[in-house]
């Protein structure tokens, strides 16, 4: 466990040198401290004097932030580049597979889904999936956004889309579902009502679905489905 080193002699010297140098220029000629001293210093400022190790951990969440900041950046050129994954090559499949894993990694927020402070709750638009079906891929083209809803308090989800059926109309098409949490990241979605224009019909018993929130931000969430999908998306 981290402590306080005991205040010896030779630590209150070296503590004394520290601060008169912080707050002066360095002597033109001054005799280079012992290996012993600067092993004293490394201890006191980089480890034992501060608990945990604080500069490491601030290191660390700066690496992190940005090691974030260029994964999220690379996998929301590559969703544009592959229309939402809908033109995606096999090797963009791989490459995409690969950053969103390393993304997991770096999930700053813990229980998205059950989470008081979570910034799940919202409007978050579909940026990239494997889902061909979901894209309507070999179908009738997505026009627009493909928007996801999400509402913690009350454990519902909505998807809506707009369809451009037969190339000349376009047609709003939407889902409602609710949501039963498994654990703080993984919950079982229950399908409750489709929406094609102006007709609604409930959902069948059978349509059922799983959603794991893998990482989430206030930028973006990254998802599995039950079907071994993944999915990114961006908030609205």
């Amino acid at each position: 466990m981290l402590g306080v080193l005991p205040l010896t002699p030779l630590v209150a010297t070296l503590c004394i040198w520290q601060h008169a140098n912080a707050f002066s220029s360095p002597p033109t000629t001054r005799a280079a401290p012992s290996a012993s001293l600067s092993s004293t210093a490394r201890n006191l400022f980089f480890g034992d004097y501060l608990p945990l190790g604080i500069p490491v951990l601030v290191a660390k969440d700066k690496w992190d932030t940005s090691r974030r900041t260029k994964l999220k950046e690379r996998i929301l050129s590559l969703a544009s580049e592959t229309k939402r994954g809908l033109m995606a090559t096999d090797d963009q499949m791989e490459e995409m597979d690969g950053l969103f894993s390393q993304l997991e990694k770096l999930n700053p927020t813990v229980n998205p889904i059950t989470n008081k402070l979570s910034t799940l709750s919202g409007d978050w638009s579909l940026d990239y999936t494997t889902s061909g079906s979901i894209l309507g891929k070999g179908g009738s083209p997505r026009i627009g956004p493909i928007i996801q809803n999400i509402d913690t308090a009350a454990l519902s989800a909505k998807n809506s889309e707009i369809i451009r059926y037969g190339g000349i109309i376009n047609v709003s098409r939407s889902v409602s579902a609710a949501l039963s949490p498994v654990n703080g990241k993984l919950t079982d979605v229950k399908f409750k009502k489709f929406m094609v224009g102006p007709l609604g019909f409930d959902a069948p018993d059978s349509a059922r679905g799983q959603l794991e929130i893998t990482y989430l931000d206030d930028e973006v969430r990254l998802t599995r489905g039950d079907k071994g999908n993944i999915f990114v998306l961006t908030r609205m």
